[in-house]
């Protein structure tokens, strides 16, 4: 009989997104000092004999130790929002999801389910009791549905790698000059500390309607493409010509020539391939 595992991805680390941007000095500094330092262990929070969920109020049962599988999850929790920080608002810019991804904490069901409990358990059970970090949650009227929650960075959190709250406040002092001189140069006007907060907050919430909005609209389309694709491929390239036809008139047919035409019914047919097996983030 196999042995159940406890946990799918024992060993989760931080992996840098493919579009890797280069991060302000802070950010690459904070990142080091928080990999040096077991910050699944640190004495500024194992001090805290109590802490309290943020949503209830009922003081939570304290370990004083972390087991080893949470202890990796938050290493590397901790590396990938110090990533996606964004200094001048203390917020980070990316998904609990995304979050997950970048950490290797999310899973995936026989049947291709994504689930990102590990990492949202993490959060809501450890990181946001304890006070290393606050999140808000946005209900959406329009849509009738939460926007995934906002994150925000505590001072707590900082402590853990010799941050203290007033070098804090100086480096996003000093984030936010650069920040309207480069708005200066552009001709726009200065923002304050609360109006930076506020555009993050928006970008947030457009990002996640936009990441909706593909997901459903790949869904939508690959069940129809999945159908199409069953067939033999020579109805399917006919299927796919028949369309081009009626998309295109004579004139316009005609200057595409019969090459292209089939070039055209080429790329589509691979298009319609790669939606059909395309696999939902």
């Amino acid at each position: 009989m196999l042995e159940k595992k406890y946990v799918y991805n024992p060993y989760p680390q931080f992996i840098q997104p493919d579009n890797y941007k280069k991060r302000p000095a802070f950010i690459k500094y904070a990142m080091k000092y928080a990999a040096k330092m077991d910050v699944a262990q640190n004495e500024v929070y194992l001090s805290i004999r109590k802490f309290t969920n943020p949503i209830t109020g009922y003081i939570l049962p304290r370990k004083r130790r972390l087991n080893e599988h949470r202890a990796r999850a938050l290493r590397a929790m901790i590396q990938a929002m110090l990533y996606h920080f964004n200094i001048a608002t203390t917020l980070v810019m990316a998904s609990v999801e995304k979050l997950s991804d970048v950490c290797g904490l999310s899973t995936y069901s026989s049947v291709g389910n994504k689930s990102i409990t590990r990492a949202s358990r993490l959060i809501t059970d450890f990181m946001e009791p304890i006070g290393l970090i606050s999140c808000q949650k946005i209900w959406d009227k329009v849509l009738g549905m939460y926007i995934p929650k906002i994150i925000c960075l505590k001072p707590l959190f900082f402590m853990m790698f010799n941050i203290s709250q007033f070098r804090l406040k100086q480096i996003r002092v000093a984030q936010l000059k650069w920040i309207n001189k480069y708005l200066k140069k552009q001709g726009k006007s200065k923002i304050t500390f609360f109006e930076a907060e506020q555009q993050a907050k928006e970008n947030h919430i457009q990002r996640a309607l936009n990441y909706r909005q593909h997901k459903h609209f790949i869904s939508e389309n690959q069940s129809k493409a999945t159908q199409i694709i069953q067939l033999e491929e020579k109805y399917v390239r006919s299927y796919i010509l028949k369309k081009l036809v009626q998309k295109y008139s004579i004139e316009e047919l005609c200057d595409i020539g019969l090459i292209n035409l089939k070039r055209k019914v080429n790329f589509e047919y691979l298009k319609l391939k790669k939606l059909a097996e395309y696999s939902i983030p």
